[in-house]
């Protein structure tokens, strides 16, 4: 029997597919792992050039760069980890970089790969790696020391090399359709995702010679309606948006949340459409960092409120307390294992506060006239509809932008809406109750009192001779009977024949909504005492009309 010591593990090639080099779906994580490791090897600047004409880039940087030992025994060793050594950088820095399986990412978006890379005062090393002969040599079966990479070629490096003191540069022929159609948006792209770029002054990112900042985001920036900061969170981006807030019509609110061991800040936009700043089919949502690196995308899908406000939130969360000692995040590093018990007990934290955030938005997006979250029973659906109403008329009183009144009629409108979505609502609260009463008389059938008949008479006199002072000729009521004249305090009197001075019914409450709702139909503004007695009284008159028709014939 052989003796066990003499057996290894023997490694093939097509391991590398099922690792990484199929595995990656994102142009962004791809990125993510040339940069992360930049930022590892403590480089202060990082320069990403597009050659969009020969569908290629480059990413260069001035980090400490790797020997020939490290290339072949660190970069090309596949699950080799720089924690190793610690958990940070000569420079202080947490390592983003975790399995060691990144690298791959690099393979999947180009046809060929090239690394040339200087440690101070010596000279470049480095290969190619071609896809296409990748494949091959996973077809034949080879194994790892079968296949070597290919010379560099040099020359096309020259550019890149000059006054290039130590550091690594990567080469990327033939990319994909789809990392091409990228390039677009890329400044958007390292701006939303790279945060570390924009927080740490100490390293710095530059797209075709052009740093990337915040202000790469400023179309974002200007749809913002709402901020939410968590936590003692400090970020350019999240700066200039609180001054874009507070200076802001529109834009003027925000709020602090506290979540221990978490910061960072979650902000609305005016209209879903505005979260699309890249594509028609992809929009920005709330992504979850670790480290200073995006670990999961939109996490609001992980748990769902059904509430309409998750279309119109973006931002970004931080919680480093997932990176510990266990390993969490995916082979793809796309995500993080989703039945890990620390990260479900984030998301349940997270959830709770995004409940409040819900609450916050529905009720400032209302003060602003803008529509909110029908779901929030918080609201009445008659004062949401009312308000609603109330928005799409003041529409037309609007002057033109830029006008010297803009600002100040905006004020006088603002100032009324509470007014006027309580009138409203008390108008049409009331106009039901009398025409439901109307009918029910009118089914019954009950006769009208001679009170009632001579009171009607009165009001059509009235209308007579309001027309003939008016000069009006046509018709106003659509039905002339009786009925049609009756205010509540008529009605109320035939479908209810108790003594309204010894016990509590509908004629008394009718007697007593009638002099306020006299002063709501001539639109005067009520005071706060008639408000509440008129919802009282409102709130009875319904109680008792639904009582009214509830009774069998």
């Amino acid at each position: 029997m052989a003796n066990k010591s003499n057996f290894t593990f023997e490694i093939s090639l097509s391991v590398l597919d099922h690792l990484g080099r199929h595995l990656y779906r994102s142009f962004a994580t791809v990125l993510g792992e040339a940069i992360s490791n930049a930022w590892d090897a403590d480089a202060r600047n990082v320069w990403i050039y597009l050659d969009t004409n020969k569908k290629g880039f480059w990413i260069k940087d001035d980090g400490t760069g790797m020997t020939a030992d490290d290339f072949q025994n660190k970069f090309l060793k596949i699950g080799y980890s720089k924690r190793k050594g610690g958990k940070r950088s000569k420079k202080g820095r947490p390592y983003i970089g975790r399995k060691g399986i990144g690298k791959l990412a690099l393979l999947s978006c180009a046809e060929r790969i090239s690394v040339m890379s200087k440690t101070k005062g010596h000279d470049y090393v480095g290969g190619s790696i071609d896809n296409s002969k990748l494949d091959k040599a996973i077809t034949d079966d080879l194994n790892p020391q079968e296949y070597s990479l290919a010379d560099v070629k040099r020359a096309a490096f020259a550019k890149y090399m000059k006054d290039h003191r130590h550091g690594t540069i990567i080469r990327f022929e033939g990319i994909k359709d789809g990392v091409k159609r990228s390039f677009k948006f890329l400044s958007k792209i390292i701006a939303l995702y790279f945060r570390f770029s924009l927080i740490d002054k100490s390293f710095k990112i530059f797209l075709d010679g052009q740093q990337i900042t915040h202000e790469h985001l400023d179309d974002l920036a200007e749809t913002t309606q709402f901020l939410w900061k968590v936590g003692n969170y400090e970020d350019p981006y999240v700066t200039a948006l609180e001054r874009r807030v507070s200076k802001g019509k529109e834009r003027h609110e925000t709020k602090n949340v506290k979540l221990t061991g978490i910061t960072g800040f979650i902000a609305s936009v005016k209209v879903p459409r505005d979260l699309k700043i890249m594509t028609t089919e992809e929009r920005v949502g709330i992504d979850l960092f670790v480290n200073g690196r995006v670990r999961e995308r939109d996490i609001i899908s992980h748990i769902p409120t059904a509430r309409i406000v998750e279309n119109y939130l973006y931002g970004q969360i931080h919680f480093n307390g997932l990176d510990d000692s266990k390993d969490r995040f995916t082979s793809s590093r796309e995500g993080i294992v989703a039945e890990d018990p620390k990260y479900q007990d984030f998301l349940e934290r997270f959830r709770k506060s995004l409940l409040t955030i819900v609450e916050d938005w529905d009720e400032w997006r209302i003060e602003r006239q803008d529509d909110g979250d029908p779901e929030n029973k918080r609201i009445p659906k008659s004062r949401r509809a009312s308000l609603s109403l109330f928005n799409a008329v003041t529409g037309g009183f609007e002057p033109p932008k830029g006008s010297k009144t803009a600002d100040k009629v905006d004020s006088w409108v603002s100032d009324l809406s509470t007014d006027a979505t309580f009138n409203f609502e008390s108008y049409a609260e009331g106009f039901v109750s009398e025409n439901l009463v109307r009918k029910y008389i009118q089914e019954k059938p009950l006769p009208l009192s001679p009170e009632a008949q001579s009171q009607a008479a009165e009001y059509k006199r009235r209308e007579t001779e309001n027309k003939e002072s008016g000069n009006i000729s046509i018709e106003i009521r659509r039905i002339k009977s009786d009925l049609s004249y009756l205010s509540m305090n008529e009605l109320a009197n035939l479908v209810d024949k108790r003594d309204k001075n010894k016990e509590a019914c509908l004629p008394r409450d009718a007697a007593e909504f009638r002099p306020i709702r006299d002063a709501l139909a001539h639109t005067a503004l009520l005071t706060d005492e008639a408000k509440m007695k008129l919802t009282s009284v409102r709130e009875n008159i319904k109680g008792r009309v639904r009582k009214l028709l509830s009774k069998p014939k």
